[in-house]
């Protein structure tokens, strides 16, 4: 079984506004497996954090033969994401819940996938990406 920590982060210029992404994926000896960095184009930090999440599940797998045979454990500073990804919060927000029903597809194709909150500071390669991606336009 391979283990993977996910770290994603999304952000907005202005709520909506300019928005990006940043995703690092890193394998169980810490080492950056992959990074994605993408501009989202208008969209709030919320859509942007989901949209995170969601880019990182879609590309593992391309990394992965057998993505059933690899347990994720997201790391995200978005509390409300990681509380409506496991079930502590309703998603009322009909654009949200689109990227929330989506995500809980996708989890079905891995062995395990968790999702934790953690603080901002924990966070900094995947804002960096975000903010990388921001800048970009």
């Amino acid at each position: 079984m391979k283990k993977v920590t996910v770290f994603t982060d999304g952000g907005a210029r202005g709520n909506p506004g300019p928005s990006g992404i940043g995703v690092q994926i890193l394998d169980d000896q810490n080492e950056v497996m992959s990074e994605l960095s993408e501009y989202i184009g208008e969209a709030t930090n919320n859509v942007a954090e989901y949209t995170a999440v969601k880019r990182a599940l879609e590309h593992m797998l391309t990394l992965f033969e057998d993505s059933k045979a690899v347990q994720v454990d997201f790391k995200l500073d978005s509390q409300l994401v990681e509380r409506q990804l496991n079930g502590a919060y309703k998603v009322k927000d009909v654009t949200l819940k689109t990227y929330f029903d989506a995500i809980k597809i996708l989890n079905n194709e891995f062995a395990s996938v968790s999702f934790t909150h953690v603080r901002r500071e924990e966070n900094k390669e995947a804002d960096r990406l975000a903010n990388e991606a921001m800048d970009s336009k």
